[in-house]
């Protein structure tokens, strides 16, 4: 049976926005004192807040300034406005969604700011989720929380239980399954046992979604 709505995470479902993000954070600790490599920063932070990430540097002993988070977002949207990726597949999905009737909606633990700086260069896909994005950052109900998918759910009129969501990260599918939702672990690189140990239903491409959504 066809899900009654799907709901995507954005940054590493729907754009490769990623890469750019950690480089500019390895940078920002460097030059704050706390050096890393991305492979360490990687599993600390994909799928949680700036907030939290300057929380936890500010422990481990980078010395941030005062509305550091505020400032680096201001700096990671510039960057990423200059260029960043879809990831493959995803106007292929979108469309077949809208042939199929179902209707879908973003939700992401970054700021509505991000998510105009990396969707919004891609004109097309912007104009079909300008009016279909949740900040869980601006909401006030960030993942792995379900509120945001919850809320996202409420606002497509769909029944939480017959939504799809998608997820590159354990936080996130916790978001997913706590909202009552079926989860689909997006990983296109290898297969990401962190997202298989919570529950979610690993998906390598995203050419093979419209097949396991029965569009």
């Amino acid at each position: 049976m066809k899900p009654q709505a799907v709901l995507f995470d954005c940054d590493g479902v729907l754009v490769d926005s990623e890469p750019v993000t950690f480089a500019l954070i390895q940078e920002d600790f460097a030059a704050h004192g706390l050096h890393m490599t991305i492979p360490e920063l990687e599993p600390l932070f994909i799928g949680h807040t700036i907030e939290e990430t300057g929380r936890y540097a500010r422990a481990h002993g980078a010395d941030l300034p005062a509305g550091w988070a505020d400032g680096f977002y201001d700096r990671m949207c510039e960057r990423l406005a200059q260029g960043t990726a879809l990831m493959p597949g995803v106007p292929e999905l979108l469309d077949a969604l809208d042939r199929a009737g179902v209707p879908y909606a973003v939700g992401s633990n970054g700021r509505m700011q991000k998510m105009r700086a990396t969707l919004g260069q891609h004109p097309a896909i912007w104009a079909k989720l300008k009016d279909r994005l949740f900040s869980g950052q601006d909401l006030g109900c960030p993942k792995p929380a379900p509120d945001l998918y919850l809320t996202a759910a409420r606002a497509l009129n769909a029944d939480p239980a017959h939504c799809v969501v998608m997820e590159d990260t354990p936080t996130g599918a916790r978001a997913g399954i706590a909202a009552g939702m079926r989860v689909l672990g997006y990983a296109p690189h290898e297969v990401n046992p962190d997202l298989r140990a919570v529950g979610a239903e690993i998906v390598t491409s995203m050419f093979e979604v419209p097949r396991l959504l029965n569009l």
